[in-house]
């Protein structure tokens, strides 16, 4: 096939990209520079630039590019850079996907399981917002409202809601497992809020067989098995071999990571299961949480 992606050198992206490359497709990337070959296509999401014959005759179209949430503080200018630069780029694509006469079979679009907002009890895809005023649950809302073109086109569209990614890389996992290290970590606070996870192998294959099967809407990617914190943390102690046994004060974490940032991201509670993706016969490498830290961080 051939797959255009957006946010190619990101975590996720960089993975995907080798994963089709491997696979055999002809793998063209969006980039915010001029193209130096017939690999790159150049975009700038917000001044609207992307030539209309750039996305033409693409079999699928992931687009997973947006600004990190754990970047900065959540000023009121940076939670509008987390906005626009979700929306902003998915309106643009989707409507040159859509305007396309050559196109795609399937447009799949980055989302996160902050959509559900925070809560306690198991959610699938059926299940709606239920946090009037939570930001991340308001972006993710947001952020999927923008592939309306695409949908409106007939383009089979999947929303890739996806959890916390476990990558030796990753940004929560490094600041988590530094304090272990140093021989003074345990859980983050209580411990007893869900944490919804997917290892990035499992994240890569569920992107790469979402393009090829025939589902479309939103689609968890996370783990069949959520964990709580206090659980996450003692598996990664058992990984690194470090003792877990001094609870992290909430108000240190806040202090740490922002007080917003730690309140939607570490003490949101997220029990999210993949219901649609195990469905569709999707088999996890990585279903357990142990087995996913140790392939991940031995990489």
């Amino acid at each position: 096939m051939r797959v255009l992606i957006s946010g190619a050198s990101g975590l996720i992206g960089s993975a995907l990209r080798a994963r089709l490359s491997e696979e055999g497709h002809d793998v063209v990337v969006l980039v915010r520079r001029p193209a130096q070959d017939r690999r790159e296509v150049e975009w700038d999401p917000a001044a609207g630039g992307l030539e209309q014959e750039a996305v033409e005759g693409f079999d699928a179209v992931v687009h997973l590019a947006a600004a990190g949430i754990g970047d900065g503080p959540w000023t009121s200018k940076r939670r509008r850079l987390i906005v626009e630069s979700r929306t902003v780029p998915t309106e643009l694509l989707a409507r040159r996907i859509a305007a396309a006469s050559s196109k795609p079979k399937v447009f799949l679009s980055a989302s996160a399981i902050g959509f559900y907002g925070s809560r306690q009890e198991p959610v699938t895809e059926s299940a709606g917002t239920a946090d009037p005023g939570n930001f991340l649950s308001e972006v993710a809302v947001a952020w999927e409202d923008a592939t309306a073109p695409a949908v409106a086109a007939g383009i089979r569209t999947v929303l890739l809601r996806s959890g916390i990614v476990i990558a030796g890389s990753g940004k929560l996992i490094s600041r988590v497992l530094l304090p272990l290290k140093l021989f003074v970590g345990g859980p983050l606070g209580s411990g007893d809020t869900w944490w919804s996870w997917i290892s990035l192998t499992d994240e890569v294959r569920a992107i790469a067989h979402l393009i090829e099967s025939g589902v479309s809407g939103p689609v968890n990617l996370t783990s069949p098995n959520p964990v709580t914190n206090a659980e996450f943390t003692r598996a990664l102690g058992r990984v690194v071999r470090r003792p877990v046994w001094l609870p992290v004060p909430r108000f240190l974490i806040r202090l740490v990571l922002g007080r917003d940032f730690a309140d939607a991201m570490v003490f949101a509670s997220a029990r999210v299961v993949p219901e649609k993706l195990v469905q569709s016969g999707f088999v996890f490498t990585y279903p357990e949480i142990d087995g996913a830290l140790r392939a991940e961080l031995a990489g």
